[in-house]
C-alpha cells in the first residue's frame, strides 16, 4: 500500500516536472514559457558590470491613497520606482523609463505572474543597475546622463493599464492606477517643475508610452518640453507561421481579463474592437505629443511569441530559425521579409508628421535602449552613421530635421548585435551578439537521475 501511494506520488511530481520542463520552469508551477525571461537574461549579461546600482523605492500609502482608492501590483503589494537624481544642467529635467514584461492574458497566467517580480514588489530586486539611456556617465549616454532617471517597475501585466479586481483569486488589476500614482509621486518630487521630460519604455514598456504618452504630456505645465519614446513597442497585429494570429489572441486575453475596454484610447474604440486598440499601429498616428519609435524590424520577441510560437509551430519547423536567424531557409527569411514589410507600412502615416522620429534596424534584437553595447558603444548599431542614442538625441532636442531612418532588409546591416537562442545536441545553451554564451543544465538529466533513484528507493 505504501509502495502504492508512493508511486502515485512520485508519478504525479514526474508529470509536474516535465510540465516544467516544457515550459521552461524551475519552481514547480507550470507557468507559462517567458520569453520576456530569457530575452530579459541575455541583455542583462551584456550590461556593463560596473554600472551604478540604483535602489529600489515603494510608494508609501498607495494601497490607501484616496478615499477607498487602491493602487496596486497584482498581489496587493506597494508598487516601486529606482530614482537616481539628476545634477548639474540636468537638474530639472525628467526621464522616465517604464520597465516592460510581457503580459498576463488569462487568469493562471496571472496567478502565476504574482509570485513574481513582474507581479509583486515582493520579489522584486532590491536594486538595479543604470546602463544605457538610463546611465549616469556622459561616454555612456551623452545626452541623458544628467538628468533625474527614473525606472518605474512593471507589476500589473497589462502595461500599466485596467482598473478591476478579481476578488475570488485576490489579483489586483490596478495598472492604470499604478501610473497614475507614481506620475504623482513623480510630480511631488520635483518633475512638476521639469523644463525637459521624456517619457520612454522598452517592450511591454514601450507599449504602456504609446498609450500614456499624451497623458504624460497633460501633466506637465505647457513650459515643459515633452517628448516620448517607445523602444521595442511597435507589437503588429501579424499572421503567424500556421495562418493564425498568435499575438491578438493573446492581447484579446489581456483586454478580457483584465477589462481595459474603459482604459483604451476612445478615438480608437469608437471604430474598431478592443483588442485591436491596444496594438500600436491602430494608435501611433493619433498621438498628439512628439513620438520616437525605436525597433528592430526582426522583432525577436515578436518572432518567438506572435510570428512562431510553439502553439502555431507543433512540429518545431521552426525551432532552428527563430532560435538562430542564419538557420533560417530562404521561404523563413521571406516570412520574415513580409513582416518587416508590414511593419514599414503601419509606419507610414505617422513618418509624416514632421514633430516624430524613427529608428528601425534590420536586426534581430528586442529593446536596444537600456543595453549599453546597443545604445551607444563605439560599435553599436547605426543607421544614417548615427547609433540609437546619438538618433535620439538629435530628434528630442531638435538638432536635426526629418530623423527618421528605416533601414535596408536584412541581411545588408553589419552594424547589429542580434540576440541568439542557440540550441544544440549536447547542451541547452543561449548567446547573445554571437558573444555570450551560457550552459544551462539540461532538465531532461534531472528527470533520468532522480527516476533512477527513485525506483532504487522502491526496489
Amino acid at each position: 500500500m505504501r509502495s502504492l501511494l508512493l508511486i502515485s506520488v512520485v508519478v504525479c511530481w514526474l508529470c509536474t516536472v516535465a510540465a516544467v520542463v516544457r515550459n521552461g520552469s524551475s519552481d514547480g508551477f507550470q507557468k507559462p514559457r517567458d520569453t520576456d525571461t530569457v530575452i530579459s537574461f541575455l541583455e542583462n549579461k551584456l550590461m556593463a558590470s560596473s554600472a551604478p546600482m540604483v535602489p529600489l523605492t515603494l510608494i508609501q500609502g498607495a494601497d490607501s491613497k484616496g478615499a477607498g482608492t487602491v493602487y496596486m501590483c497584482l498581489d496587493g503589494t506597494l508598487p516601486g520606482y529606482h530614482l537616481d537624481r539628476g545634477f548639474g544642467s540636468g537638474a530639472n529635467s525628467w526621464l522616465i523609463q517604464l520597465e516592460g514584461g510581457g503580459w498576463c492574458n488569462n487568469h493562471r497566467c496571472c496567478v502565476y505572474r504574482k509570485t513574481s517580480r513582474r507581479g509583486s514588489s515582493k520579489f522584486m530586486e532590491k536594486a538595479l543597475a543604470f546602463t544605457g539611456i538610463l546611465s549616469n556617465k556622459p561616454e555612456e549616454n551623452p545626452d541623458f546622463f544628467n538628468w533625474n532617471r527614473i525606472k518605474l517597475r512593471y507589476c500589473d501585466g497589462a502595461s500599466f493599464s485596467g482598473d478591476s479586481q478579481d476578488e475570488g483569486s485576490q489579483l489586483f488589476y490596478r495598472g492604470q492606477r499604478i501610473w497614475q500614482v507614481a506620475m504623482q509621486e513623480f510630480l511631488s518630487l520635483g518633475m512638476q517643475q521639469a523644463n525637459q521630460a521624456l517619457l520612454s519604455g522598452c517592450s511591454a514598456g514601450g507599449l504602456a508610452s504609446i498609450l500614456h504618452c499624451d497623458e504624460f504630456r497633460e501633466l506637465l505645465p505647457s513650459s515643459t518640453k515633452a517628448k516620448c519614446l517607445s523602444d521595442a513597442g511597435m507589437f503588429l497585429d501579424a499572421v503567424d507561421v500556421s495562418g493564425g494570429h498568435s499575438l491578438r489572441n493573446m492581447f484579446e486575453g489581456v483586454v478580457t481579463v483584465q477589462n481595459l475596454q474603459k482604459d483604451l484610447s476612445s478615438t480608437c474604440t469608437n471604430h474598431m474592437d478592443p483588442t485591436s486598440c491596444f496594438f500600436p499601429q491602430n494608435l501611433i498616428s493619433d498621438i498628439k505629443t512628439p513620438m520616437f519609435l525605436l525597433n528592430t524590424a526582426y522583432d525577436s520577441w515578436q518572432i518567438q511569441e506572435s510570428l512562431a510560437p510553439p502553439t502555431a509551430d507543433p512540429g518545431g519547423i521552426w525551432k532552428a530559425c527563430k532560435s538562430h536567424h542564419l538557420h533560417c531557409n530562404s521561404s523563413q527569411i521571406q516570412f520574415f521579409q513580409d513582416f518587416r514589410t508590414q511593419m514599414v507600412l503601419a509606419l507610414n502615416s505617422f513618418s509624416t508628421s514632421d514633430q516624430n522620429g524613427l529608428f528601425i534596424n534590420s536586426c534581430f534584437a528586442h529593446c536596444q535602449t537600456e543595453r549599453q553595447d546597443t545604445w551607444f558603444a563605439q560599435d553599436s548599431p547605426q543607421l544614417n552613421g548615427k547609433r540609437v542614442a546619438e538618433s535620439v538625441g538629435d530628434w528630442y532636442f531638435d538638432r536635426a530635421e526629418n530623423v527618421k531612418a528605416i533601414d535596408c532588409p536584412y541581411p545588408c546591416d553589419t552594424t547589429c548585435h542580434n540576440l541568439i537562442f542557440d540550441f544544440n545536441p549536447s547542451a541547452l545553451e543561449i548567446s547573445a551578439s554571437s558573444r555570450f554564451c551560457f550552459p544551462l543544465f539540461r532538465a531532461s538529466l534531472v528527470l533520468l537521475v532522480l527516476t533512477e533513484l527513485i525506483l532504487r528507493f522502491l526496489v
